[in-house]
């Protein structure tokens, strides 16, 4: 079965490699191929290309289930029902919907916000809206979150929001069929109707309901900086712990009873299973929980079957059927940790000879995981915690043992008797922030973290047996071998450009701009991208992932071109986490925390033979755009101009002032392409081979304007676009085709194509 198991599996990641779907006719083929080895009965070829076939026809289906282009960016009359709890954010609500009407074709499931919304939104309501959708589309850059593949695992086929006109009506306020989203909407307000004053609603709301977007950026900080994430979303180690309790309890309770007709080990498996059950109906039954409900339902036959005596085959029958289910379950980080984290502790536990302690026995455990899961810990997040092992032995207790269960029972009182309720709450809040002031301090600890750029497959591969070698028991003879085939992983750097060359990303943070800078020793961040309408910003979302991949942990200079939100909305993230010897800004006041001061045309620096001048402002423009600073960096082969927000004044004055000595292989347009900049001469002055557009998806601005394309086209330029292209890199080393666009050369086939 384990190796049945991993050929299937193989099967579907090689599919999730995959830039673009093979065509439909191939699928006969590779029918086919499987009825040949079938024939020849080569049985492990047969679960590899099943895999691969299952995998395809999967990311079909799922993939005509998205919103036609033809429908992007249009008014459409629908009605619905919200799927489960909505998200409140600073500018309104977003939600999951599931249209049951409308007059062309939809998708089964979008995802939208509802702008200054004057009707608060509940789990289960039947609603009419006036929508415009856009198809699945999101920023896409190195080290940071693929918001498309998110969509695409979560069966999402659209976005968009609500329109204000004609107003929304709310039809009905429940749906017969959405009866589990209306319990747990009822929960939640009780919650928050009984616990106001509480600190640790959001963290309550995720270990009771599954709902994370009450916890707090800070409190997200503390938790990855410790590696206790995992703890505050209810997860298959959760749902495990609430199903071994209720094992336990039933089987010592039944053995009393003396009933023989069904034995103790089948009536605690049962109830586990439903306890289960009823817990991932609390967590809205999402993916995560889907996933664990199987794999805890495999246990529980297991036992049944009395089977339990091979925990490793048990595991791959529970990946196989989770696979079975959802093919796309690769896709997901929580897949792959959490199947090692089980494969980890069994090894641990059954290659002992001898029983450790039960104190013995927990802190090998926390050491295996700590130490086996941070290869896949580097490729997902680019960072380890240092101090896991050790917040995770104070943590895991704590939550897994006091709090969940605990905050369970009083969460399924509280419909009942909230007097039998608040008692309980008030000890989970407590205790919490007892745990949360502990974590903060280990958090705190300079060496708390290490960031690392992500491992390639060749060097996972030696990670693996490594891994197995370090964790065997002692006296295995070549276990010291373990730290040799560990070294490809820790020396794995990132490239660097040489001396005179660099290395310019104009990263895709949407409708704003965001540009990182490297040279052989020195690093410079231009403007830091917009703050967003969910309270997160592209400092937080996009640099800071950016920079861990690329094993930065300081910067030399950060220029802040102006004061409009899309350019310093993710100031605050990124200063407050990375050390920067230097801030320039036409804005200094706005950043006076960050001891900023102002850029002045004619500021020159040469790092690594590369020169970087400022050009302007020279004198205080009446328009804040103008007044943006406008950095030339000149490398040996090549040359870049970064003009932020300036206009038609202040391009004329820069051609004035400086003629040819503006001109530049790269330009990042002016003002995203606005009708406002990009005149004529400016263009001519510069001459770029290469025009770079900062721009987001369908923005509401339509930037670039369709006549700065046309002046941008005549100069014959090769032109690119973030919002089609992703991060956009300019290596004056990669000679002569110095431009790569991450969307083409990183991009799966869920990701849209320009």
């Amino acid at each position: 079965m384990i190796p049945a198991t991993l050929s299937f599996l193989a099967g579907l990641i090689v599919v999730q490699q995959f830039s673009v779907l093979p065509e439909s006719h191939w699928l006969y083929v590779g029918i086919a191929v499987v009825a040949v080895i079938v024939w020849r009965r080569y049985w492990l070829c047969l679960c590899f290309s099943i895999g691969v076939l299952w995998a395809i026809v999967f990311a079909m289906l799922r993939l005509a289930d998205q919103l036609p282009k033809y429908l992007e960016n249009i008014n459409i009359p629908v009605k619905g029902i919200v799927l489960d709890l909505p998200e409140p954010h600073d500018k309104g609500v977003r939600f999951n919907f599931s249209v049951t009407e409308a007059n062309v074709p939809l998708p089964s499931r979008i995802r939208l916000s509802w702008y200054d919304a004057n009707h608060p939104v509940k789990a289960g309501e039947h609603w009419a809206f006036t929508l415009k959708l856009k198809r699945p589309h999101g920023t896409l850059n190195p080290g940071a979150f693929d918001y498309e593949r998110w969509l695409f695992t979560e069966s999402i086929g659209a976005t968009g929001s609500v329109r204000k006109h004609p107003a929304p009506v709310l039809l009905a306020r429940n749906s017969t069929w959405s009866s589990v989203a209306i319990w747990r909407q009822n929960i939640s307000d009780l919650l928050t109707q009984q616990l106001p004053n509480s600190t640790n609603l959001g963290l309550i709301k995720a270990l009771t309901l599954g709902d994370g977007h009450g916890i707090s950026q800070a409190q997200w900080d503390i938790f990855r900086n410790t590696g206790t994430t995992h703890l505050f979303v209810i997860s298959g180690s959760h749902i495990g712990l609430v199903a071994g309790l209720v094992y336990l309890l039933t089987l010592k309770c039944w053995a009393r009873t003396g009933i023989l007709v069904w034995s103790p080990q089948t009536v605690a498996a049962l109830d586990s299973l439903l306890f289960g059950l009823l817990y991932s109906a609390i967590a809205g039954f999402t993916v995560p929980t889907q996933r664990a409900l199987i794999m805890l339902a495999i246990a529980m036959i297991a036992i049944v079957l009395q089977r339990n005596n091979r925990p490793f085959h048990t595991l791959a029958v529970a990946m196989l059927a989770i696979l079975m289910f959802d093919p796309l379950a690769v896709l997901s980080p929580g897949f792959w940790l959490s199947f090692l984290a089980v494969a980890l502790i069994i090894y641990t536990i059954s290659a002992r000879l001898i029983t450790p302690s039960a104190m013995l026995g927990t802190l090998k455990v926390n050491w295996a995981t700590s130490v086996g899961l941070a290869p896949l810990l580097l490729v997902f997040f680019q960072q380890i915690s240092l101090i896991a092992p050790l917040a995770n032995f104070i943590a895991v207790p704590v939550i897994e043992v006091l709090i969940v269960p605990v905050a369970l029972v009083a969460t399924i009182l509280l419909p009942l008797s909230s007097t039998l309720a608040l008692p309980l709450f008030w000890l989970v809040d407590k205790i919490l922030q007892c745990l949360l002031w502990l974590l903060d301090c280990l958090a705190d600890l300079p060496w708390a973290t290490l960031s690392h750029t992500a491992p390639s497959a060749w060097v996972l591969l030696f990670a693996i047996p490594a891994i197995m070698l370090l964790l065997a028991p002692r006296g295995m003879p070549v276990r010291s071998l373990g730290l040799i085939l560990l070294l490809p992983l820790v020396f794995t750097k990132t490239q660097h450009p040489k001396t005179g060359d660099i290395k310019l990303t104009v990263l895709d943070v949407g409708q704003g701009l965001a540009v990182a800078v490297q040279t052989v020793n020195h690093w410079l961040i231009y403007d830091t991208g917009p703050k967003y309408n969910s309270g997160t910003d592209s400092g937080q979302t996009v640099l800071l992932p950016f920079l861990r991949s690329q094993q930065v942990d300081k910067l030399d200079t950060v220029i802040i071109s102006h004061g409009d939100s899309d350019h310093i909305g993710g100031a605050d993230s990124l200063l407050n986490n990375v050390p920067t010897a230097q801030v320039l800004s036409s804005v200094p006041a706005q950043l006076a925390a960050y001891q900023a001061t102002l850029c002045k045309a004619g500021q020159s620096w040469v790092w690594d033979e590369v020169i970087f001048t400022l050009l302007s402002p020279d004198h205080v423009f009446e328009s804040d755009n103008d007044n943006s600073c406008v950095l030339h960096i000149k490398a040996k082969h090549g040359s870049v101009l970064l003009t932020g927000d300036i206009e038609a004044e202040a391009e004329l004055r820069l051609v004035a002032k400086y003629g040819q000595q503006l001109k530049s292989t790269v330009l990042v347009a002016a003002h995203h392409g606005s009708k406002t900049s990009s005149t004529q001469v400016f263009l001519t002055a510069v001459g770029a081979e290469n025009i770079i557009i900062p721009a987001g998806y369908l923005n509401q601005f339509h930037h670039p304007h369709p006549t700065v394309l046309a002046r941008y086209q005549q100069s014959q330029a090769h032109i690119v676009n973030t919002a089609y292209s992703g991060a956009i890199t300019f290596d004056t080393k990669n000679q002569p085709a110095p431009l790569s666009l991450f969307r083409e050369s990183e991009g799966k086939y869920w990701n849209s194509k320009p």
